[in-house]
Order: structure tokens, then sequence, then C-alpha cells
């Protein structure tokens, strides 16, 4: 599988299905056609939108979508996206509204790197931009990277970590979601050692695995089941002539997307099979629920091979972090150096992905924390969506979040200003 012609057919055969939606659309769309007077023209015409719409959207980055945000005094500000670090994967962004006071939480949002983009916490940061100026790391697809900006793995991803942290400085909010929980982790016991003026002052985890073992899911135990031999000949592939990135080796968002569908097809199914029936009876919109959600859900992005095969290695298989033996270069991260940074961990009841207890294992790892320093808190009923994006994340997780962090507002002393490492 590790090879240019694998990548191509895939794109092809994507292509070549857009084409399939898009021609049949435009055939049902004939007056001819309209003049027949059967329903299956219109079922047709729905099939065709949607099927087009579906394979358009697996190529293409999604917008942020936030033009506004509502002001305490009812008036909408409009809401900039800037670019405070830039980097070849990854940017630090931060999300400003221009004639606002500056909030006194500083945020950083620390997106997943596992198969979408960073506007998957588009609902976090609407949440968030009233009481917080929030800021994400925004990851680039791999796909769009050319070799020459060499490779990237899990270090690398610590080490951007630690310079937009550092970036940032020490009046700084960090909430991981997801994978990059682990990497956050080790990203702050780095700072508590080599640069302590920089640390944040609150580190969120949300949903991650920093013990895969403590409640195995199914998502989880693949690194169990399968050998990294496996991985590297029937996962990797490498980016073919349509794309800056060719020649690059990466894990296809294609196949991604395959394995996230694979989990609940039945379920997708089903949510095809209604909005072709709605649209062909004229009751679905361009932005209905179904066309927000899988506008989202279908676009993904490549990781890198190294950033993906490091992260099943180190993370799940070897259980770096959870047995504390994760390092940086020539460097040991001991999580027991932390010591000033307040660290809650979050999971959901319900959660399929990271299962309870996965995350909360950080909290062990912390020797060097004080108890009043650490919180966890269960989800009742919810999803791993839910806990970032959903109900459960708005009326439940979000104000737990902004009162931890209130409650260790205390910045922590530095002699001087922090600049970023590189």
């Amino acid at each position: 599988m590790k090879y240019m012609f694998t990548y191509d057919l895939m794109e092809s055969l994507r292509n070549t299905n857009q084409w399939i939606g898009a021609s049949t659309r435009a055939l049902a769309a004939y007056p001819a056609m309209s003049a027949l007077g059967n329903p299956a023209v219109d079922m047709m015409r729905a099939w065709g939108s949607i099927t087009s719409r579906t394979f358009s959207r697996m190529v293409a980055k999604p917008d942020w979508g936030i033009p506004t945000v509502t002001g305490p005094d009812g008036r909408d500000r409009i809401v900039r996206v800037e670019t405070l670090v830039e980097r070849p994967f990854g940017d630090l962004i931060h999300f400003r509204i221009p004639d606002r006071k500056p909030r006194q939480r500083k945020v950083l949002l620390v997106a997943p790197m596992s198969g979408h983009y960073a506007t998957l916490l588009r609902k976090t940061v609407i949440s968030l931009l009233p009481d917080c100026e929030v800021h994400v790391t925004d990851w680039k697809n791999a796909r769009d990277i050319p070799v020459s900006e060499g490779h990237f793995d899990i270090e690398d991803y610590t080490r951007y970590l630690i310079d937009f942290m550092q970036a940032l400085g020490p009046d700084l909010h960090v909430v991981a979601i997801c994978q990059p929980v682990p990497l956050a982790l080790a990203a702050t016991a780095w700072l508590a050692e080599h640069a302590p003026d920089a640390q944040p002052r609150t580190l969120t985890l949300i949903g991650g695995p920093v013990d895969p073992d403590a409640n195995p899911t199914e998502v989880s135990d693949f690194g169990r089941r399968v050998t990294m031999g496996q991985i590297e000949q029937f996962i990797i592939q490498q980016v073919g002539f349509k794309y800056a990135g060719v020649g690059r080796m990466v894990y296809p968002g294609l196949l991604q997307l395959a394995s996230f569908i694979s989990m609940n097809a039945g379920t997708h199914a089903l949510a095809f099979r209604d909005q072709i029936f709605r649209m062909a009876q004229g009751q679905a919109g361009d932005y209905d629920k179904h066309n927000i959600f899988y506008d989202e859900y279908l676009a993904v992005m490549d990781m890198t091979a190294e950033f993906y095969l490091s992260t099943v290695l180190r993370i799940f298989k070897e259980r770096e972090i959870a047995r504390n033996a994760f390092t940086l270069g020539a460097d040991p991260v001991d999580f027991g150096k932390i010591s000033r940074v307040a660290v809650m961990a979050v999971e959901g009841e319900r959660d399929d992905i990271s299962a309870p207890g996965q995350c909360s294992a950080a909290l062990g790892l912390l020797t060097g924390l004080k108890d009043a320093d650490k919180a966890a808190h269960v989800e009742p009923n919810a999803g791993h969506y839910g806990i970032f994006a959903g109900k459960a994340w708005r009326k439940n997780i979000r104000p737990l979040v902004l009162d931890f962090m209130d409650a260790h507002t205390e910045a922590p002393a530095r002699t001087r200003p922090v600049a970023a490492a590189r």
C-alpha cells in the first residue's frame, strides 16, 4: 500500500463519485425530465446533489464560519482570525474581536490531529468567545506540505505546543481535547522543568488517552491487535501528484474517514437515506442539521506517517505517557515536575473512543502537585463529541472549566517576558 498509485487511485475514485453525483443532479434538473411527472426524477436529483456534496467535502477545509459574537450590551461584534505564530505543520491562531476590551481569561485550545481539521472545535470556540481570549492550534493537511519541510512526529508536535505556550506567556489556560491530551501534559511537564516561567496557570484535559489500558475501547485497543509492520504496510501511503506534498508518506484522510464511518455504518446509512427523502420532498436546506454535521465530519486531512506511527507505538503500544517514560529528544519528561499548574480531567460516561479512566489517569502521574490543584469530572450519559462541543459541554462542562480557571488565576511569577523558543 505504500505507493503513490494507491493514493491516486483513492483520489480518482472520490473524484469519480463526485462527478457521477453532479452529472445525475444535472440530468434530473432538465425541464424535459420534469415533464415526465415521475417522483423518481426528484429522487435522482436529491441523490445526485447529496452524493456530489458528500464527496466534494472530503477534500475541502471548512471555514471557521464565526462572523460575529454578541456582547453583553447586545451588540454583534466582528470576529477576525489572526495568525500569531506560523509554522510548516501548524499555526497558532487568535480569534480577535477588534472593538472589545480584551478578556482576562486567555485560553489555548489544543486541537486534535486525528483526521479532522481544527474547525471541529468551532462550537467550542463559539461558546468560549464571549468570556475568553481564544487561541487555537490550527494543524495543516500533510498532503499540502512539501517534503522539503521535513518530518513531523509526536515529539515535533510536543515542541510546537511548547513554543505556542511560550509565545502566549504564563497567564494562560490550556485546554487539550482528545488526541493531544497526553502530549499537552508532556509539554507542560517539560516547561515545568526547563522553562518554569512559561508554565500555564491551568491545564484542562478532555477525553484523551493518557493510559489507553485503563479502560480499553475498540479504538484504543487497535494498537494491541495490529503490529507496526501491518500498519505501515497496509495503512501508510504516498501522496500523489495532485498535491504540494507529493511523495510525502501519510496516513490518508480518506482511509481515516472509512474507519470512522465503519464504526457506525448503520447510523450513517440511515442519516443519508433520510436526507435524500427530505430533499426529494423539498424539506432539506443547504444549512440544515444534516449538512452542518456532515460538512465537518466528512472534511478529513492526512497525517504524516511518522506522526501516526509514533502515536500508535509510543502512546498506545508502549504506553510511554502512562508509565512516565516519555522523552523529548534526549530529555526525559517527568510529570512529577508539575507542581504549580492546576490540572483538571474531564471524561464522558459513554465515551466509546477514550473511555472514563483513560484521561483521569493523568492525575495519578502528577506526584508533585497538591490534591487541591487536581480535579476530575465524569459527565453522565455523555459521549466523546458531547464533552467538548455538545449539550453536555454547553450546560455542564463549560461552566466547570471556567470556574476551575477562575479558581487558579494567580499567575506564576516570572522575571522577564517569555518569547517563543523558535
